[in-house]
């Protein structure tokens, strides 16, 4: 079962999101305000997605498989985002991940492209797939993270969007 979110209001908190596909659900954006800033990690599905993500906390984004059109060229495949003292290396579909981020220094890898939310912690860097806040895919739930950051130290937290 996917936690709903409740661990910890009040604390200051990245927003992660992922695989859209173009749709951006009130229920998303109502989880991802107070952000201080969101982190897409790909199949955004049209730039209007990250404009209105835009109105919540500045966004960073990487270009996931099905960002094809003209405007995803401007989008980078993979982005390393800090956080505090904490770094967090971003992409949209971990198998195409082609280092070890632990020796690397990373606290955390975010994904996307499974549709399928993850908090694992491996060798001390967590793996963080938001799952899709997108259109449903199968039974998968729609899901969005929230990532915070305290003392050196990451908790990521799974939301589940009723819709």
């Amino acid at each position: 079962m996917v936690p709903q979110g409740t661990g910890q209001s009040g604390t200051s908190f990245v927003g992660v999101i992922s695989d859209t596909h173009g749709l951006v659900r009130p229920q998303a954006l109502t989880a991802l305000t107070g952000a201080e800033r969101i982190i897409h990690a790909g199949d955004i599905g049209h730039p209007a997605v990250l404009i209105e993500l835009e109105t919540i906390a500045p966004v960073v984004a990487v270009r996931g498989n099905n960002d094809q059109d003209a405007w995803a060229a401007a989008v980078s495949e993979t982005m390393i985002v800090e956080v505090d003292s904490l770094r967090l290396y971003v992409l949209h579909d971990v198998k195409t991940l082609d280092f070890d981020p632990a020796a690397a220094g990373f606290s955390g890898v975010i994904c996307g492209h499974s549709h399928r939310p993850r908090l694992e912690q491996q060798a001390g860097v967590w793996f963080i797939n938001p799952g899709s806040a997108g259109p449903r895919r199968f039974t998968l739930p729609v899901t969005v993270a929230r990532l915070y950051v305290h003392a050196g130290t990451l908790t990521p937290e799974l939301v589940e969007l009723h819709v």
